[in-house]
C-alpha cells in the first residue's frame, strides 16, 4: 500500500509540472522569428486572429510544441523502463545506442528506398522501431550471461560502444549521399525538431496512447524487477519474459520519438532521476511525474534553443546535451 502522504505529494508535483508545461507553451507560442503578441494568442486560438497570426500559431508553433511535448514524454518513459529492467541508473535510449540504431535505419531508408509522400510520415516510426529493436537485441544478448543474468554495467558499456559504432556507420552512409538527403540526416543527428507538422503528431500519438497505460499497468512488475533476481523469481515473476516485453515497450517509445525529433539523448536519463528524487523510487508514483517532466524538459530546451540565434536557432538535441552531459558525469561519479 502506498502511503497517503506520498500520493498527496505526487499529486502536488503533477499539478506543478502541468503548470510549468502550460506556462512554457504560452511563452513558446509568443516567441520566435515571427512573434505573436501575447494578448492576441487567445483571440487567435478562438478563430479571431489575422491570417498571419493563425498561420504562425496553427501551422508553425502549435505542431512543433505538441510534437516536442509528446516526444519528451516518450523518451522519459523509455528511460524509466530501461532503468527499471536493467537496474542501472545510467540507462537511457540515447546513451546505450537505441537512438543510434533507429537513426541508422532511418538513414538507410531515406537514402536507398523510394519514398512516397503520403506514407513517409507513418513509415518513419516503423523503420526507426525496426532499427532500434535490432540494436537492442544485440546489446541485450551481449550483456546477458546465462550464469549471472543481465549485467547492468556491462549493458551500458556495450550500449555506449554500439552507439559509437553506429554513429561511425552513419558517417559512412552519408559520405557519398546526395546533398539534399545529407542535409536531412545532419538535421536528424543534431536533434533538430524536423517533424513539426500535424501528420507527424498523428503518427506519434497512437504509440503513446497505447504504451503509457500499458507501462502504468506493468508498474508493479517494474518494481519487482528492480529487486534482486532471486526475490523477483520468488514472488512468481517470469523475469526474462517481463524484461523482453518491457524492453520492446521502451524501444518502441524511443524509436517513435526520435523518428520525428532526431537524435536526442539525456531526456530519458534526467527525467526519471528527477522524478525519483521528488516522489521516491516506486514506479506507480514516479512514472507519471517523469513523463510530464520529460515533456517539459524537451519543450523548454527547444523553446530556448530556437530563440537564441535567429532564424534557425540551436537544435533541441544540442540544448539538452548541454544540460544532460554534466548530469550524466555527475551520476557516473556518484554511482
Amino acid at each position: 500500500m502506498i502511503h497517503p502522504g506520498l500520493i498527496k505529494k505526487q499529486r502536488m508535483i503533477v499539478s506543478i509540472s502541468l503548470l510549468l508545461i502550460l506556462i512554457t507553451i504560452i511563452i513558446s507560442m509568443g516567441m520566435g522569428y515571427s512573434s505573436v503578441s501575447y494578448n492576441r494568442i487567445i483571440p487567435t486560438l478562438l478563430g479571431q486572429g489575422t491570417f498571419k497570426e493563425e498561420f504562425v500559431l496553427f501551422s508553425v508553433r502549435l505542431p512543433r510544441i505538441v510534437i516536442t511535448l509528446l516526444a519528451g514524454m516518450a523518451l522519459a518513459l523509455s528511460g524509466a523502463i530501461l532503468q527499471g529492467i536493467t537496474r542501472n541508473d545510467l540507462a537511457d535510449p540515447g546513451i546505450i545506442g537505441i537512438n543510434s540504431g533507429a537513426g541508422v535505419a532511418i538513414a538507410v531508408f531515406f537514402l536507398f528506398f523510394p519514398i512516397e509522400v503520403g506514407t513517409f510520415v507513418y513509415m518513419i516510426p516503423l523503420v526507426a522501431f525496426g532499427g532500434a529493436i535490432l540494436t537492442a537485441i544485440f546489446i541485450y544478448l551481449l550483456a546477458y550471461n546465462k550464469n549471472t543474468g543481465l549485467q547492468p554495467v556491462r549493458l551500458v558499456l556495450i550500449g555506449v560502444g554500439f552507439s559509437l559504432a553506429l554513429s561511425g556507420a552513419m558517417i559512412v552512409l552519408i559520405s557519398s549521399a546526395d546533398r539534399t538527403k545529407v542535409d536531412f540526416i545532419a538535421t536528424w543527428l543534431a536533434g533538430n525538431i524536423w517533424g513539426d507538422d500535424w501528420p507527424f503528431i498523428w503518427a506519434l500519438l497512437p504509440w503513446l496512447i497505447i504504451l503509457i497505460p500499458f507501462t502504468l499497468y506493468k508498474a508493479n512488475r517494474l518494481n519487482l524487477l528492480g529487486l534482486s533476481e532471486p526475490v523477483a523469481i520468488g514472488v512468481g515473476v517470469s523475469i526474462e519474459r517481463e524484461r523482453i516485453v518491457l524492453l520492446l515497450t521502451a524501444v518502441a517509445l524511443a524509436a517513435s520519438a526520435v523518428s520525428v525529433t532526431g537524435g536526442i539523448s539525456f531526456i530519458g536519463l534526467m527525467a526519471p532521476h528527477i522524478a525519483k528524487a521528488l516522489v521516491g523510487p516506486r514506479n506507480q508514483l514516479f512514472i507519471p511525474v517523469a513523463i510530464l517532466l520529460g515533456g517539459w524538459l524537451l519543450l523548454f530546451a527547444d523553446t530556448i534553443g530556437r530563440n537564441i540565434i535567429e532564424p534557425s536557432g540551436v537544435p533541441a538535441g544540442i540544448m539538452v546535451s548541454l544540460i544532460g552531459a554534466p548530469y550524466f558525469v555527475y551520476l557516473l561519479l556518484k554511482k
